[in-house]
């Protein structure tokens, strides 16, 4: 019942969003939120003034942040299993690999080294390797841990579980 030109489009919308992630919350969703709302009342063919939660719960899609964490985290499983472009893969590193960490228990987690911090938190910390690291070291072991030896659609359905929990927690 989904429509694929319009999830497409919001697809496109949260990659061109991911750039302003150090933006309040609200600026930088706003768009893909009114976005996404209209297209569930759409579907639905509801009212304007009809509560969204209930709608974007049905469609089972998840809130714009929460998209963008998920197409962060996808991306870095690519990355991870190798099969992403280098120039995107070359930015992560697991924390295993870092000389004299592996003795520590953070050795045994697939956490990523996030980047020092940059001079400049709004143009730096919005640079692929550190958001993409901050996204998949904020996933609980159960999601990542087996990332290296699931395929993709399994680890896609572990974290879109996880991020629809997180997204609706009430319902």
């Amino acid at each position: 019942m989904r429509p694929k030109p319009v999830v497409l489009n919001i697809h496109y919308a949260h990659f061109c969003f991911t750039r302003f992630w150090t933006i309040h919350p609200f600026i930088r969703c706003y768009t893909t939120y009114t976005i996404m709302n209209a297209a569930a009342r759409l579907v639905f063919l509801s009212s304007r003034y009809d509560h969204i939660t209930l709608l974007l719960h049905r469609l089972h899609w998840l809130r714009a942040p929460v998209r963008i964490a998920y197409k962060q985290a996808v991306l870095v499983h690519q990355c991870l299993r190798g099969f992403a472009p280098a120039y995107l893969a070359d930015d992560l590193q697991p924390v295993a690999e870092l000389s004299g960490r592996q003795r520590l228990r953070s050795s045994s987690t697939s956490a990523l080294v996030i980047p020092p911090p940059t001079r400049l938190r709004t143009i730096g910390d919005r640079a692929f390797p550190v958001a993409a690291a901050e996204t998949w070291n904020s996933l609980p072991p159960e999601v990542t841990s087996s990332s290296q030896h699931s395929s993709l659609s399994s680890f896609k359905s572990k974290l879109k579980t996880h991020l629809f929990s997180l997204s609706f927690p009430d319902l």
